[in-house]
């Protein structure tokens, strides 16, 4: 009967189209829909599916005037519950379809939409047939020109974040299409669709994965070629999100895309730095198993700083305008990410960003200048610095980024040192020789950048610095000739010393405390930080102030040790080549100021402070010295260290001491020094070395008195006119004694003890 009743109808359809009766049409078509296409019968349904596709057919060409009620009821069908009602709808499209051609164009969404569902079907016959469907609506949409692609991609948009497999299948083979076409211009919409390809790209299907990614891959050729009129911006935060998920092909192709915006738009990317950063800098801390991952996040990372130039110190309303996309905000880079994407990891210095939500802004095309939003990036590097978990190369590229700024925006930076300090100081414990260096030249670039200079050098330690000892204060003005120099804070510097500024003295007061605090990190590193300092900065200016930081030392026994470590690393590095030079030779005031500045810490370790006088040339006052060393308590300490000395003595520091033992008549403190020095040694090695030294020396009958003394000329280092050696002798016996008093009050033996006398 369905059957019969839709011959009749389609013949009654056959009659009137020459007459062109449209009300005649419509009637024909509303009655094979309502009463058969979507009746409650199958059959009935059947049967009306056949006569709405043999109504396209009659009307031809004319077809396109009723498409509307033509395609709503056969889409209708494509829910139905029986798959062969679904496979009938789909050959009825077809046929509707195939007849009306580019007529269709204006009903594609829904047309898209009932394809898309027919794409996941569980029957094989019904997929078979709506790929039959779907290639001819290809053809359609590749060989016509009136193509509506901004309707579509709200739609497009929408069901791109679907995760059946067939449906992901049909809309990347779609898009690949749409790219194809000359006179569709899909890049202008690739922010809103660049997410959900980046999630279709970490599909379990292998096949989906390869179209996904020759479809991505389309699409950077086109960014390459065209970057003029590319969105930059729009899809920044899409990338930085990719690139930090688990899956190795996602994150690998988001970082090439982000090595791509990098290069190509330039400065448009600085707003998103911070961001950028989050996402790159954990990448460089990959092995050999993530090495091309590793490879391209430090090109991006390269790049990126390369973008950051003086003029990003400058107040914005001086900055040249540049052709801006979009505004963005400085927080969207940086925000704690509270869930994940595609399997994205989770942590405090990670973005965060929702499947299917939009993150791009609209675009722009006021002329604005581009501006780098330094506390973000200053709050990602501190995050990355501070994470004991990071690797040692992520931690050597955030260091290289802070020193890079320092150089680059040095005003801008000096906002923010006063919280990197702490971690700063923090760093120099790390395991790695190299992460310390990279710091170490931070520090020393806040040290002596002209932008530190300010009246108030701030607190002198952060709340990661507190020691258990005694606050360690800046010594008062006028006291060793420091302080004298305007732009310093407690400084001598001589006239071709660099002006170091008020975060030089408090660097040397929280290094000082650090030391103290870590005695661990002073025997292992000390040297090697003091020595690398040395090169970084002005020797003369970091012994200088040390030196008269720890005359304020309350822990003398840390005093005493650190006063000996800075001591052999005068004496023996390579890099105070140029200061022992200085020390030799103490005519100038500067020279007497130094040595005035450091014999009066040096007191704090007796054997240092004759090795200074040996250093300086001031032999009688050595000879002193070691006279005084008779009231002095004894230890096996003390003897190791007059030990050392006598090894100092023999090595290639000392060949000028060693020399002027030839000169009996001019030199006969050093002689008497050294016999000093044998005296108080016990028949050791030490005893053996130095007596044999002693023999050589010729004439040794020749040693003269002080009276015998006035004939022969003076010493040229030994009576300085402007050294008062007396004041420095009686500042030796009081820090002794004040050293006495602290072992004994340790010790518990009170003042009358028997000296500890080692044989």
């Amino acid at each position: 009967m369905a059957l019969t009743t839709t011959s009749q109808s389609a013949a009654e359809l056959g009659k009137a189209c020459p007459e062109n009766n449209t009300v005649q049409i419509k009637h024909v078509i509303q009655t094979l829909s309502q009463e058969f296409a979507l009746s409650q019968h199958p059959h009935s349904r059947k049967g009306g599916l056949i006569g709405l596709a043999a109504c396209s057919i009659a009307l031809g060409k004319d077809s396109g005037l009723y498409l509307k009620e033509l395609i709503e009821p056969v889409l209708t069908c494509f829910n139905d519950a029986d798959s062969r009602l679904r496979y009938y709808a789909c050959e009825a499209l077809y046929n509707i379809v195939k007849v009306a051609r580019g007529a269709v164009l204006p009903h594609f969404n829904v047309l898209f939409d009932g394809l898309s569902k027919l794409a996941a079907d569980p029957d094989p016959n019904v997929k078979s047939g709506s790929e039959l469907l779907d290639r001819l609506l290809k053809d359609i949409v590749t060989e016509s020109n009136r193509f509506d692609l901004v309707g579509f991609i709200p739609l497009l948009r929408e069901r791109i974040y679907s995760n059946n497999q067939y449906a992901r299948q049909f809309l990347i083979s779609w898009i690949l299409v749409l790219e194809s076409v000359p006179d569709i211009n899909l890049l202008d919409y690739l922010p809103e669709i660049l997410d959900g390809l980046f999630q279709i790209l970490g599909d379990n299907g292998k096949e989906i994965r390869k179209m996904c990614e020759v479809v991505l891959g389309e699409f950077l050729k086109e960014i390459k070629k065209n970057p003029s009129s590319v969105k930059f911006a729009e899809m920044a935060n899409i990338l930085v999100i990719h690139c930090q998920t688990t899956d190795d092909l996602i994150q690998l192709t988001a970082m090439c895309w982000m090595r791509e915006f990098i290069q190509l738009a330039g400065r448009v990317m600085l707003p998103y730095s911070s961001g950028i950063l989050t996402a790159v800098l954990p990448c460089l801390a990959y092995d050999d198993r993530k090495k091309s991952i590793k490879e391209v996040a430090n090109v991006c990372n390269q790049s990126l700083m390369k973008l950051v130039t003086p003029e990003d110190d400058e107040p914005d309303e001086l900055k040249p305008v540049v052709l801006r996309q979009a505004e963005p905000n400085p927080d969207d880079s940086l925000v704690k990410q509270e869930g994940t994407v595609s399997g994205g990891p989770s942590g405090s210095c990670d973005s965060s960003f929702s499947s299917g939500i939009s993150v791009f802004t609209p675009a722009s095309t006021e002329r604005a200048p581009v501006t780098l939003h330094l506390d973000g990036i200053v709050q990602v590097l501190n995050c990355h610095l501070s994470d004991t978990a990071i690797g040692m190369m992520t931690r050597i590229a955030v260091l290289k980024w802070l020193y890079h700024l320092y150089i680059k925006t040095p005003r801008k930076m000096f906002r923010h040192t006063d919280s990197l300090f702490p971690i700063l100081l923090q760093t120099l414990s790390d395991e790695s020789d190299e992460v310390i260096l990279k710091d170490l030249e931070v520090l020393a670039e806040i040290a002596s950048s002209p932008a530190g200079q300010t009246d108030d050098p701030g607190p002198l330690d952060g709340p990661d610095l507190q020691v258990r000892h005694s606050e360690l204060q800046v010594p008062p003005t006028g006291r060793a000739g420091l302080m004298n120099t305007p732009g310093t804070k407690g400084l001598e510097c001589s006239p071709s010393t660099p002006t170091m500024n008020s975060y030089f003295y408090k660097f040397m007061i929280n290094l000082l405390k650090r030391f103290s605090s870590e005695r661990k990190l002073l025997e292992v590193r000390g040297a090697f930080i003091i020595r690398q300092l040395c090169l970084l900065l002005n020797a003369e200016n970091i012994f200088h102030s040390m030196a008269d930081i720890l005359l304020q030392e309350e822990d003398l026994k840390f005093a005493s040790t650190m006063v000996h470590t800075l001591n052999t690393i005068l004496l023996t590095s390579t890099e105070l080549f140029q200061l022992r030079n200085q020390l030799k030779d103490l005519r100038t005031l500067e020279s007497q100021n130094l040595f005035c500045c450091l014999y009066r810490s040096w007191c704090h370790n007796p054997v240092t402070t004759v090795s200074l006088c040996f250093l300086t040339q001031n032999y009688r006052h050595a000879y002193d010295l070691i006279q005084k060393f008779g009231d002095l308590e004894v230890t096996v300490d003390f003897l190791t260290e007059v030990d050392k000395l006598v090894q100092l003595i023999e090595c290639p520091i000392f060949t000028y001491l060693r020399l002027q033992l030839l000169d009996v008549k001019n030199n006969p403190y050093l002689i008497k020094a050294l016999y000093g020095l044998l005296m108080l040694l016990p028949q050791s090695s030490a005893f053996q070395l130095l007596s044999h030294r002693l023999q050589c020396v010729p004439n040794p009958e020749l040693l003269q008195t002080e009276d015998s003394l006035k004939a022969a000329p003076k010493s040229q280092k030994a009576d300085a006119p402007s050294i008062d050696y007396a004041e420095l002798l009686q500042h030796f016996e009081k820090v002794q004694k004040k050293h006495l008093e602290v072992r004994h009050q340790r010790s518990g033996r009170g003042d009358h003890l028997d000296r500890k006398v080692v044989l």
